[in-house]
């Protein structure tokens, strides 16, 4: 069996590489580990390729796969192969880049390019469509092929310059994840207990996470609190993703059903006064709304019963000013198999009528403080995200 060398230390586990696939499987499941966090994927830059992790796959095993084409990644995003609005974005900017190279081979005319160019970005647009970070990294890869053209470049230039954007993308988002890390940080106090949802850590961008990065960060510095994970129902990113995260990293965590957030929440708030929630968001409206997976206006709505300060941590990419409130944002309909089967074996009858939003919106009243690469922003959200938003334009700027 051939030893793979990735970006991260796998002292315990052995790895195959494939063509397309690197798999590798725990030798010891059950031993203790400390890791660093890993990324949802990142380009290897020996090897020239992008590496994804397939997260339909834990916490069984890991695999690592290596797409090479726009199919491949629209694929990826939509079966959450790869899922976390940042991440979602990241790929998609690597999928604008490979499908360039794609449509473009051959290819002179300015005008021709630029439609196929956008061929690609409405297949990749139409994967998922909550996640604002998916159009915001696609419109910003269109926007530098625009002033490529612009400036006289050839076609042939255009693979070449959305790889460019796609690395910076992706450079950004790891950067974002330390700076969210290092001001939620500052939140979290020793004996602290703290409730997370789905999964916004590592595994949900090309850093080390949006809510999960302060935990991270803490717990680095030395600070002891409790964790408990929610398994986020019906695709159990809490129980998959999140714990493997945290088991990896060395953070105990407790895995609990959905249902017993509320009475978790009591009880440890009557018995330490310190309880705090952390989540993520796929998307932030002009007003402070947030959009999430399912289940977290339920979470929300119980944190503000038991007094319990909520936090939103997302990077600046995840804000949507052209959405006034939570209203205007899309919310994807996903199968309806993810609620009625488990693993392939049906759990409900035939026939029963399913309804399954992949997200809910939690309105603004209802947020502590929306953690931002930029800072912290607090109520009135309709005034102080677009102060957050204005503050750092000037300072990008006053570099130019």
């Amino acid at each position: 069996m051939n030893r793979v060398e990735e970006p991260f230390s796998w002292p315990r586990f052995t790895c195959e590489r494939h063509q397309t696939v690197t798999k590798i499987t725990p030798r010891d499941a059950g031993a203790a580990a400390s890791h660093a966090p890993m990324p949802a994927l990142w380009w290897d830059e020996a090897a020239n390729f992008l590496a994804l992790v397939d997260q339909t796959r834990l916490p069984g095993e890991l695999v690592i796969l290596y797409p090479t084409t726009s199919g491949e990644i629209a694929e990826a995003i939509q079966t959450m192969r790869v899922r976390g609005a940042p991440a979602i974005g990241v790929a998609a900017a690597y999928g604008l880049a490979f499908g360039a190279r794609e449509a473009l081979a051959g290819v002179t005319d300015p005008a021709e390019a630029m439609a196929r160019l956008r061929a690609v970005a409405d297949e990749l647009r139409a994967t998922r469509p909550t996640a604002v970070n998916l159009g915001w990294a696609i419109d910003r890869g269109l926007a530098a092929a625009g002033r490529a053209q612009a400036a006289g470049e050839s076609a042939t230039t255009l693979p070449a310059r959305l790889l460019a954007v796609a690395r910076a993308v992706e450079a950004e988002d790891a950067a974002s994840c330390a700076a969210m890390g290092q001001l939620g940080a500052r939140l979290i106090e020793d004996d602290d207990v703290i409730l997370t949802h789905c999964n916004a850590g590592a595994l949900a961008t090309a850093g080390i996470g949006t809510a999960l990065a302060p935990l991270y960060v803490a717990h680095a510095a030395g600070k002891h609190f409790v964790v408990y994970v929610d398994e986020t129902r019906p695709r159990l990113q809490g129980a998959r993703l999140t714990a493997w995260e945290l088991a990896r990293a060395g953070i105990a965590a407790t895995l609990i059903a959905d249902g017993m957030a509320a009475t978790v929440l009591a009880h440890e708030r009557a018995a330490w006064n310190r309880t705090k929630v952390f989540v993520g968001a796929d998307r932030i409206a002009a007003n402070g709304d947030v959009a999430n997976k399912v289940g977290t206006h339920g979470l929300a709505l119980i944190a503000h019963g038991l007094d319990t300060q909520f936090y939103v941590v997302a990077p600046l990419s995840t804000i949507d000013m052209s959405a006034a409130s939570g209203g205007d944002i899309p919310i994807e309909q996903r199968d309806e198999r993810e609620i009625t089967e488990i693993s392939g074996i049906r759990i409900a009858p035939e026939g029963v009528r399913v309804l399954n939003p992949a997200f809910d919106v939690t309105p603004s009243h209802l947020i502590t403080a929306i953690i931002t690469e930029a800072g912290a922003v607090y109520p009135p959200y309709r005034h102080t995200l677009p102060a957050l938003l204005k503050r750092v334009r000037a300072e990008q700027s006053s570099k130019v």
